[in-house]
């Protein structure tokens, strides 16, 4: 599932050139087939005018004796073309309700969604027999692309689909039956039996099917927190004169009391710790994937105009999508700047000491719960929110993977074990976040205890994996173009360690330094600032000319670009970052300093759990094909972005403040505190609100289209 999600978009202009060029030149599917399609009249007109004397010998494959589900099924398709035959109003909207053949095929509308809900609401009681008819919907393809030739791989994500009604006593291998049947006179073509024109499990009726056990389990435990959280809401707002005698339980679940500190804005003069560009560059961040992922939620949309994208992929904007992945990267060297900052304060002031136990069990317990709930509310809640044309067909794809392996994303080893079918597409970040936590005590105490010593050989350790991975990339022929091996290169922890690294360095560089103040000249601020722009933008549009003219990458250009741009967009930030803190940072510091950034940087672990699901729930609930541009997108953008705080809110409120409270609780105080996750969760003592810092980076989501 998750390479679904991260190719698209970057080979949906090859996948349009290629279905023009095999239109005319490859496979059964020719101008010639094309010529017969485009003649035909309305499919469910042709299906009728076919089927007008339907028999069992229709509906059963030969050598099968009937059932009474057969003869159910051909009794009522018998009944709907009487009731055609009648001009029943019934019978008529059930054929209306039937797609077309797309009109626009030569410019990439590949989809006729047909009118859902005109055929779902087919509900007509037959006197003779006493039962009642209902319409069934399906999506059926008229074309696969995998029919248009073994030499064009990339072609078979491509089919040419629309939609049929048939009564509900019709199963899917009915309808298959039949549509092949259908094809095979109109079209002449004879289509592969392993490719199936109509799936059951993407059929949908107006009935529902029951709740199971985890439904119903999801909903009770949510609506105990929600229960939980109202009940001592109302006790804090009316029976309660002084906060500071709230009982723990109530300051834990209150949402007044967590409201209060998550809008709470932090003045950085009070905490010398805090580096407050960091809320910035984590929210710009977070905005970045969301909205790269927008984007592929685009792509795999029902878009009527599928070749616009190739001239989209060449215009220079496209360069900031398709290079969202940097994103990762900038909250990889954002976790691992905190994760030295914070552990080294503490290691002083306990003389060298680390409670390793109990920062792991800190960690785990603030991202897990989170995690969990989003897993369940991904797998039970998702699939009864909605319907659509294309809901049941996206439930279908992407909850089967997530039921067969949620266990292996909340032990965050997902990005090995199943790095394409994961629960969860964007938590591949979240596994690489916390391995390389796990080892990062290593690294504490060897800074610590050897200093420059120890920063030597980390360096030492950082060269040899940006080795590795550039030998993967030349030895081995790993490629990023695509993403056709992201799971070698992309989701794994040994090739996407070096900005966690040079983060890691960079925070123990502000460690053995802080209190110092670094006077610069106009000269060096200037080229300071030129460099880390430089750096940048050769990361966003170095590949600009092989993308505008359609050249193909070379392996080792490849290769270095890769290798290299993982070391050079932290670089970048390591003087971003100084220079805000320093004093050098001017409109910069002034727009990522900004005290507004706060609240949504506490938010943004959960706004990472739950973007993905919003944005994907608005795509898939669509009834009618949509129009792929950069406006069309920002306005999918806002929505999913207002909606997605809103959510994120919420499950704030609901569970990540409660948990941490209760953290906070059970955890003793007197306790060295732990370093604290790379994860925005933003649970401390009432009472030190003014050290509520950056301390808390949110792990990312996957990324861009390029990144997921």
């Amino acid at each position: 599932m998750a390479k679904l999600y991260l190719t698209l978009l970057l080979c949906a202009f090859s996948l349009v050139n290629a279905s023009k060029e095999a239109l005319e030149t490859h496979g059964d599917f020719n101008i010639e087939s094309y010529q017969r399609m485009v003649q035909l009249r309305h499919l469910a007109v042709e299906f009728f005018d076919y089927y007008e004397n339907i028999t069992a010998t229709d509906l059963i494959v030969p050598g099968r004796a009937p059932t009474q589900q057969d003869m159910l099924c051909l009794a009522e398709v018998a009944q709907l073309n009487q009731g055609l035959k009648s001009g029943s109003i019934w019978a008529l909207r059930m054929i209306d309700s039937w797609g077309r053949l797309p009109a626009g095929l030569l410019y990439g509308n590949l989809k006729d969604l047909g009118n859902f809900d005109e055929c779902i609401r087919v509900n007509r009681e037959v006197a003779s027999t006493g039962h009642t008819l209902r319409g069934k919907y399906c999506p059926a393809k008229l074309i696969s692309g995998k029919m248009l030739g073994p030499d064009m791989p990339l072609v078979g994500f491509l089919s040419i689909q629309t939609a049929v009604c048939f009564p509900a006593s019709c199963t899917g291998q009915h309808i298959e039956t039949l549509l092949r049947q259908l094809f095979q006179q109109l079209l002449s073509i004879e289509i592969n039996s392993e490719l199936q024109v109509i799936k059951e499990d993407n059929c949908q009726t107006a009935e529902t099917e029951p709740w199971d056990g985890g439904t119903i389990f999801t909903i009770v435990f949510l609506g105990i927190l929600a229960g939980l959280v109202l009940l001592s809401t109302l006790y804090d707002y009316f029976f309660c004169v002084d906060q500071k005698r709230l009982p723990a339980i109530v300051q834990i679940f209150s949402a007044r009391v967590n409201s209060r500190g998550l809008f709470r804005v932090v003045d950085s003069k009070s905490n010398p710790n805090v580096i407050d560009c960091l809320h910035g560059i984590r929210c710009m961040s977070l905005i970045w994937v969301i909205y790269g992922h927008d984007y592929i939620v685009s792509a795999i949309s029902p878009n009527i105009n599928l070749v616009d994208v190739i001239p989209w992929f060449k215009t220079p904007f496209s360069m900031f999508i398709v290079h969202g992945l940097f994103s990762v990267d900038t909250f990889f060297f954002l976790s691992g700047l905190l994760v030295v900052m914070v552990a080294l304060r503490t290691m002083e002031k306990t003389k060298g000491k680390l409670n390793v136990p109990l920062m792991y069990l800190h960690r785990f317990l603030r991202l897990t719960p989170v995690l969990a709930l989003g897993i369940l509310i991904y797998i039970k809640i998702l699939p009864i929110l909605g319907s659509g044309p294309v809901y049941n067909t996206f439930i279908n794809a992407n909850t089967g993977p997530c039921e067969k392996s949620w266990y292996w994303t909340l032990l965050y080893v997902q990005n090995y074990v199943v790095p394409m079918d994961m629960c969860l597409p964007h938590s591949w970040y979240l596994g690489v976040d916390m391995q390389l936590y796990v080892i990062s005590p290593l690294l504490l105490f060897a800074l610590y205890k050897w200093g420059k010593k120890a920063v030597a050989g980390i360096v030492v350790i950082m060269l040899l994996l940006v080795a590795c991975l550039f030998s993967m990339m030349m030895v081995r022929g790993y490629s990023m173009e695509f993403m056709i091996d992201s799971d070698k290169l992309y989701f794994t922890t040994h090739t996407r360690a070096s900005p966690w690294i040079i983060g890691l360095l960079f925070g123990y560089y502000l460690h053995v330094n802080r209190g110092k103040s670094f006077k610069l000249n106009r000269l060096t601020v200037w080229l300071g600032w030129i460099i880390s722009l430089g750096l940048i933008f050769t990361c966003l549009f170095a590949l600009y000319p092989y993308q505008q003219n359609g050249y193909a990458l070379p392996t080792l250009n490849e290769a270095f670009y890769v290798t290299l741009t993982r070391i050079a967009w932290p670089l970048a930030l390591v003087w971003i970052v100084f220079a805000c803190k320093y004093g050098y940072g001017g409109m910069a510091n002034s727009f990522l300093s900004s005290p507004m950034w706060q609240p949504l940087s506490k938010l943004s672990y959960c706004a990472y759990i739950v973007h993905l699901f919003v944005e994907q729930f608005n795509a898939i609930i669509t009834h009618t094909s949509t129009y792929f541009s950069d406006y069309q997108v920002m306005l999918r953008f806002w929505s999913d972005f207002g909606f997605t705080v809103l959510a994120a809110y919420f499950l704030y409120i609901l569970l990540e403040a409660p948990t941490g409270g209760i953290q906070m609780l059970l955890l003793p105080s007197g306790r060295p505190k732990p370093p604290q996750p790379a994860a925005p969760i933003q649970i401390e003592p009432k009472e030190r609100a003014n050290e509520e810092s950056n301390e808390h980076v949110p792990p990312l989501a996957e990324k861009t289209p390029v990144d997921s």
